[in-house]
């Protein structure tokens, strides 16, 4: 099964792997495509079995090569006016439209043909690929797939290319950022008695109203040299999902809703989380001293570290050779290029299509985006196998 780095964007688009659903049809068709060309793959799944991430390696078993790394998942199109079917790559205008076709599975489908060219011509060095899940509900997926990859044998590469949509441009930083998931817990009265009762929103509305008050704080400090090259060139925290209560006239018993910080490289978490928790302690001991049952509880659901800045390292060096680029920029978005550094790889993104299209209806890849992306990768493998 030779099939073309489009022919293979057009089997991956067809599997509809939102993220709250499995992936496993995706991985079983890579790992038999792998196959053809003689190249074991290995399977990690998560802890409910009805997701994996995959890993192979192609050429000899000694350190030093390159990883190309993608998630297989994508957000859902649920709401969304498209004009075709967005699990069928359609190209019009000079456009491949189609769910992932941007982000990412663009790039998944140049890694795999990659793959298949390296087994056919025989490399020096090796090439590895790293197909992750439940990368748009926080890159929660990659790290016990890198974790396997360290742990198990696997000849260590030096090198990982993250192929997000960059515009086929070199990225060598990105924010971090930590999710956590928040519930308060109140006391019911009728709101007429409100002072004896505890709101489970008007509490959590103090600590999303601490969050504002912190973004006003830290878009007025001036920021670090590598933090001006963001925007927002500072740390944010952000609420977007929010539910609680019974009635409207009855204090809430149950609030809850996700609070997720978007740190610049350079700060220290651990910092933050120290805030975060001295603010609910704050909150909470207003909350107890009317009610002593009630709470308030902080659950760290997801962690992706920054993507720092290397000073000569080898993903930099290896993306300027195949592209020529001598520029280099930063992005606000996160992936698993920091977790992968975070375990001692160098790291860095590039990829096919704009980062703007990702998420959107009518998500698209410009032709001459993949074309490009493809021509980066012949290269690739041309340099491997010198």
């Amino acid at each position: 099964m030779d099939l073309t780095a489009r022919q293979l964007m057009d089997r991956l688009v067809a599997f509809p792997t939102v993220s709250r659903d499995s992936n496993l049809e995706l991985v079983d068709f890579v790992q038999e495509y792998l196959a053809d060309f003689g190249i074991d793959s290995t399977i990690v799944p998560n802890d409910d079995g009805n997701k994996a991430a995959l890993y192979a390696h192609v050429g000899p078993a000694v350190d030093g090569g390159v990883v190309l790394s993608g998630h297989t998942d994508v957000v859902p199109v649920d709401g969304q006016a498209w004009d075709t079917d967005p699990f069928v790559v359609t190209e019009k205008d000079g456009r491949l439209y189609g769910r992932g076709t941007c982000d990412m599975k663009g790039f998944d489908a140049l890694a795999l043909w990659a793959m298949g060219q390296a087994a056919q011509r025989g490399v020096k060095r090796p090439l590895q690929i790293a197909l992750s899940y439940d990368e748009e509900v926080g890159c929660t997926g990659a790290p016990p797939m890198i974790d396997h990859m360290v742990s198990h044998g696997l000849p260590r590469a030096d090198t990982v290319i993250v192929g997000e949509p960059s515009m086929m441009k070199i990225v060598t930083s990105h924010k971090g950022a930590v999710g956590f998931r928040i519930h308060v817990r109140g006391f019911e009265v009728h709101s007429s008695l409100a002072p004896t009762g505890v709101s489970a929103i008007m509490m959590g509305a103090r600590l999303i109203d601490w969050a504002n008050q912190v973004n006003a704080e830290n878009a007025a400090a001036a920021p670090s040299e590598l933090a001006a090259q963001f925007f927002p060139p500072y740390t944010t925290l952000h609420v977007g999902t929010i539910a609680g209560g019974t009635a409207n006239n009855i204090t809430a018993k149950d609030c809850r809703f996700v609070l997720d910080f978007r740190l610049v490289p350079g700060e220290d978490i651990a910092m933050w989380e120290t805030r975060l928790h001295a603010k609910i302690a704050e909150i909470e001991a207003d909350m107890r001293a009317v009610r002593p049952e009630t709470f308030i509880t902080a659950e760290k659901f997801f962690h992706v570290p920054s993507l720092v800045p290397e000073q000569d390292g080898s993903a930099e060096n290896l993306v300027r050779r195949l592209t020529g680029e001598n520029a280099s920029s930063v992005v606000s978005y996160g992936t698993e290029a920091g977790q992968f550094q975070d375990h001692g790889y160098s790291a860095v993104i590039c990829g096919p299509g704009d980062i703007a299209q990702a998420h959107q209806p009518n998500e698209y890849v410009g032709v001459a985006q993949f074309q490009q992306g493809e021509a980066f990768m012949a290269r690739l493998v041309d340099l491997l196998a010198e």
